[in-house]
């Protein structure tokens, strides 16, 4: 299996005990979390010379991911630790694929008092049974090349996106090459969510489509403003990040994850991140972001399974989440990171701290239910994809085919 390469040159100086009791994890986002694990390791190696961890292949997304882990269930290849999607943990837990944390935690004296947001076990509670301890936690940004804003006499950050539409202009007037980047190929369809949550709105309710009314037609019509008015260009998110830390890209809707490592491959000008504008103003929610730490493994090797939910602990630890936030830009969800180990740490990086002002919108990022869950995502995939593209521009049409097509793939 493929190792990361920084951490395979790390390995180099560094031997396992003989003994050491080995452990594979997998982990989404090479880009956002190779730095992360490279900082968590050097003092978990030191703290732990009885286990050793091998990194498989990281995922490319969230939904390829929960793919991979289907697909090694079948193929009886799981890894004993796998990072998923908020979003995407139900459908394993459904399946028997990750395994109840609750024996672990039960065995553990003071586990409610070592720094765990109760709200964010909550996200990966089924049964009354936590089966993933919350390892990295999202909210939707603005980012700004203050540069390029200033050269177009900009001086106000958009709050809404018709102020948005309206700045493409003149960004576009003054030389900038791409004035905007609405990140709706985010994983798992955030951004749609994060436009039906701007309105108080679940994109599912019920187990149905909730897409169907006004809201939805919103969603809809407020992406096709923004493509539209900001002759937005149809790129990948890597196209779009590259493009955005070259200084090609003036404003760029993301996530905070992404904060650390555009700091650290941006050109050679002014950043600052501001809160996701809404449709009429502050929106009323924002769907959380972000993975947690599952356990899949198929061993009945206790200690091997004690060395999975040793790691597994560290990482989503007062430690392990510090480091998440230092090195990425998602917000620990252990409160002994933000309380203790990150006491003046947003003080000194204000753009991480964005995110963590807008904490009081965080609202579910919802699964769709059901087998097809992930089918779902790209049928709305495909359908957001035809208007950044020109192909669609009847939204109530547009409207019309999704709510029938997702209709009849969500359970009845």
């Amino acid at each position: 299996m493929k190792r990361l390469i920084a951490m395979a040159a790390a390995a180099a100086f560094y031997a396992a005990p003989a003994s050491a009791v080995e452990i594979e994890v997998g982990y989404p986002y090479s880009l956002s979390f190779d730095v992360t694990f490279e900082k968590i390791m050097e003092t978990f190696r030191k703290e732990h010379p009885e286990i050793e961890v091998n990194f498989r292949a990281t995922y490319e997304n969230y939904e390829d991911g929960t793919n991979t882990i289907l697909r090694e269930a079948v193929s009886g290849n799981l890894p004993d630790v796998t990072m998923q999607g908020l979003n995407r943990q139900a459908v394993l837990v459904e399946k028997g694929i990750a395994k109840s944390l609750q024996p672990f935690i039960d065995k553990e004296a003071n586990f409610e008092t070592d720094g765990y947001h109760q709200a964010m076990l909550t996200l990966s509670t089924f049964n009354n049974e936590v089966y993933g301890l919350p390892f990295a936690v999202s909210l939707p940004v603005g980012y700004y090349n203050m540069d390029l804003m200033k050269k177009a006499g900009i001086e106000t950050l958009p709050k809404t996106w018709d102020e948005v539409v309206a700045l493409c202009s003149t960004l576009r007037e003054n030389g900038s090459k791409i004035p905007l980047f609405w990140g709706w190929n985010i994983t798992g369809n955030w951004f749609m969510q994060s436009l039906m949550w701007d309105q108080g709105e679940p994109i599912i309710k019920d187990g149905k489509v909730n897409f169907d009314g006004e809201a939805g037609l919103t969603s809809l019509e407020t992406m096709k403003k923004i493509f539209r008015g900001c002759e937005m260009p149809n790129l990948n998110y890597k196209e779009a990040l590259t493009a955005f830390s070259a200084g090609d890209v003036a404003m760029l809707y993301w996530s905070t994850s992404a904060v650390g490592s555009v700091e650290r491959s941006k050109g050679d000008f002014v950043l600052q991140t501001a809160e996701f504008p809404g449709i009429n103003g502050k929106p009323q929610g924002l769907p959380a972001g972000g993975n947690a730490a599952l356990l899949v493994s198929t061993s009945e090797d206790p200690e091997r399974l004690h060395a999975a939910w040793t790691f597994l602990k560290y990482i989503t630890s007062g430690i392990g989440a510090a480091a998440v936030a230092e090195t990425t830009g998602y917000m620990p969800p252990n409160k002994a990171a933000n309380e203790v180990i990150l006491k003046d740490f947003y003080k000194n990086n204000p753009n991480k701290e964005t995110a963590v002002r807008q904490l009081p919108l965080l609202r579910d990022w919802l699964a769709y239910p059901g087998d097809k869950g992930l089918a779902v995502t790209q049928v709305l995939y495909d359908g957001i994809e035809s208007i950044v593209t020109g192909e669609e521009d009847d939204m109530k049409a547009l409207q019309s085919d999704l709510v029938a097509e997702v209709g009849d793939m969500l359970p009845k």
